[in-house]
């Protein structure tokens, strides 16, 4: 695994001119080297691959990082990290500009003179974009473990209940699935509270005749999922199918039509085209979907504002919605990845609107 990925860097790094980088993100060297530890640097030349690590790791990194020297790094790492810069001949050093905070950069800047730092932005997450065969495999645990526990959760849902007590069953199930973690903080949004996008779960009493969104992933062997379904409590009106109806239909044409060689524009488009048709284009103002990987916001976009062009092995959200303050929302939302020749839908919770009896 992490030789392919260190020689999909090496080709990046020769392409961008870089005698050496530097990672220091969390999520980009545990991708890299299969390290999971807590602490750690990653240094790479187009001869040599170092993880730097402290002693509390010495055992656990060599296991783990099988394609990479294992150092213990100095009480201060720059100390360690100039040794091996000089040791390799490097005068010019990459960073990542994105991650590094102004005060750490002034840091390397002055104590690894006379090496002169070269800010580079992307060049990890660029190759994250693309998912091989075993990242795939492990999104589709973190996906069936979402998937049941959507199943899980119906039982809980009624009124009475509070948001923050489903919060608490689906995090709880998911954790006994196997998840290590919550992709991010699990949105239960109900009747009024619906309307918006990212209504984390509140002390609110689920009532009767309310919509209720249910927004959450599973974070399995360091990959995300991320689901979204819309259920209602009780008796819904005519104007409650409708606009369920409507984000369905916006979603069902998206996956129809979504394939490689798409931008994130016109993959948007796909999504916002059916809404604003049946005049609720204000109602929805978010981007239809986003990357998802060791991160539950990663690149590709889809968004109007996206010329980045799907390709396969890419792994993305489909969730348009309709939010109406005062009334609620729909948000209906599955995890895709882009094929050869189109996609293949890697979540299943079914999509009909589901009525719980009060």
């Amino acid at each position: 695994m992490s030789t392919q990925r260190l020689n999909k860097l090496r080709q990046a790094m020769q392409e961008q001119q870089l005698e050496a980088l530097l990672i220091t993100s969390s999520v980009n060297r545990r991708y890299l080297t299969g390290f999971t530890g807590s602490a750690g640097y990653v240094l790479v030349t187009a001869q040599e691959a170092y993880l730097l690590t402290d002693f509390r790791y010495m055992t656990q990194a060599p296991e783990q990082a099988t394609a990479f020297s294992v150092v213990e790094h100095s009480a201060n790492v720059v100390d360690t990290m100039k040794e091996l810069l000089a040791k390799g001949n490097i005068s010019k050093l990459g960073f990542e500009q994105d991650l590094v905070p102004y005060s750490r950069y002034a840091m390397y800047s002055k104590h690894l003179a006379p090496v002169e730092l070269v800010p580079v932005s992307g060049i990890m997450e660029e190759i994250r974009n693309f998912k091989d065969a075993e990242e795939i495999a492990i999104i589709e645990k973190a996906t069936d473990i979402a998937d049941r526990t959507f199943s899980h959760i119906l039982n809980y849902i009624k009124p009475g209940v509070t948001e923050q007590e489903i919060e608490l069953e689906m995090e709880s199930f998911m954790r006994r699935l196997g998840a290590t973690g919550t992709s991010f903080e699990t949105i239960v949004a109900s009747g009024e509270r619906s309307a918006l996008p990212h209504g984390v779960a509140s002390e609110k009493v689920i009532g009767a005749n309310e919509f209720v969104t249910l927004d959450f992933g599973a974070i399995y062997q360091g990959y995300v999922s991320d689901l979204t379904r819309t259920v209602f409590v009780g008796t819904p009106t005519d104007e409650h199918r409708k606009i369920y109806n409507i984000v369905l239909e916006a979603q069902l044409n998206t996956l129809k039509h979504l394939k490689p060689g798409m931008s994130g524009r016109d993959a948007d488009a796909l999504a916002r085209d059916v809404i604003a048709s049946h005049g609720y284009g204000d109602a929805f103002g978010h981007s239809t979907g986003h990357g998802i990987g060791m991160e539950v916001h990663e690149e590709p976009r889809l968004s109007k504002m996206s010329d980045t062009v799907l390709s396969p092995g890419m792994v993305v959200t489909v969730e348009p919605g309709i939010y109406i303050p005062g009334f609620g929302g729909v948000r209906i939302e599955d995890d895709v990845l882009i094929t050869e020749d189109g996609i293949r839908v890697l979540t299943h919770s079914t999509k009909e609107f589901t009525i719980l009896p009060v």
